[in-house]
This record gives structure tokens, sequence and C-alpha cells, in this order.
């Protein structure tokens, strides 16, 4: 009897996992859920030209000009982010988007990635046209973890541990789905997590 349990048992789990698959959403312990997989885009919608590939965890574009634009709709957050960059990379975390099919800074809140960014005010740490950042934190050659939180008009950016936005307010933009920017050189994100606040 003790037998046909432990069967019985086995086989209840091994049907839940063909239903519930690899796509599943798994929260953590914490309340986040990880936007990338090891499998594919599945919960992106990709805009544009960039060349999106996901391989080992690491999702990667190597050319401009495109987005990968979550399935899901977002309004307060809480998201940790891990990325690599080059010097040159143009790139971003776009979130509360207006318009999932052209993404901007003017219709979205950008925490960028650039630390070429011409005008150093708003290049890698800041919101773009929200929250000016000083100094800037570089980003290139090397992994980098950055978390972001939007709560209603306000939102905090911290880089490799260190606040590179305190509190930016701003009252444009209440929801919308969430983007990954590639706009040149070479950006991988391993780790995307976000939790609803």
């Amino acid at each position: 009897m003790h037998h046909a349990i432990k069967l019985l048992l086995t086989l209840t789990i091994f049907i839940a996992a063909l239903f519930i698959g690899p796509n599943a959403s798994a929260q953590n312990s914490e309340g986040f859920v990880n936007l990338i997989n090891e499998l594919d885009l599945s919960r992106w919608n990709i805009i544009g030209n960039a060349n999106w590939v996901i391989g080992k965890g690491v999702i990667e574009s190597d050319k401009p000009y495109g987005f990968l634009v979550s399935t899901e709709v977002y309004k307060n957050l809480e998201i940790r982010a891990e990325f690599w960059a080059e010097p040159n990379t143009n790139s971003g975390i776009f979130i509360r988007c207006q318009n999932p099919q052209q993404l901007s800074q003017s219709n979205c809140y950008e925490i960028n990635i650039f630390d070429a960014r011409p005008e150093q005010a708003y290049a890698t740490g800041s919101i773009v046209d929200v929250a000016k950042v000083d100094p800037v934190p570089k980003a290139s050659g090397r992994w980098n973890t950055m978390e972001i939180i939007a709560n209603g008009s306000h939102f905090k950016v911290t880089m490799n541990g260190v606040v590179t936005v305190a509190d930016g307010q701003d009252s444009k933009f209440t929801e919308g789905p969430i983007g990954l920017q590639s706009a040149g050189g070479i950006i991988k994100f391993r780790k995307l997590e976000i939790k609803p606040l």
C-alpha cells in the first residue's frame, strides 16, 4: 500500500509538471517573478529590428534598433535586473509605456543604460527627462545590478548598491508594459525580476 501511495504521488507531480510547464511564472519567496527564462522570449513581444537571442538564461542583442516589450501591464512595481554593456552601449529599461508598439522617452519612463550619452546628466542610472544622475556610474565591461522602484509618482533607482535616483517625481504615466531597449552596442540581460507593489 505504501508503494502505491508513493507511485500515485509521483504520477500526480509528473502530471502537474506537464500542465504547468517550463514557462510558468514562478514567484520566489520575496514575491518576485523573473521575466527571463532559460528557453525562450515567451513573456515578451519583439518590436523593431534588434536581433534578440536567448541562451543559458541570458537575453542579448548587438543590433539596433528595437525593444522587447512585456506582455503584461504593470503599475506600481519593483524591478531587480542584471545587465552587461559595452562602453558604447545605448540601452535602457522602460516602464509604464503608453504605446507598446512604439516606445520612447516621451511615452515611457526610461531608466537609462548609456555611459557615453552626450548629455551626461541623463546617462546610466538616470530617468531620462525626469531625474538626473551625478556622478554617472560606469556600467561597461561588467555585470551590473539595477533596482527600480516606481510607486505612484515617486521613483528610486539603485545601481550596484549605490542610489542614483533617490526620489524622482513625475506623474505623467501611471501604468503600462516594460521595455528592454537595444539601440547600439551589445546589451545583455540575465535577470529581470518584477514584483507589483
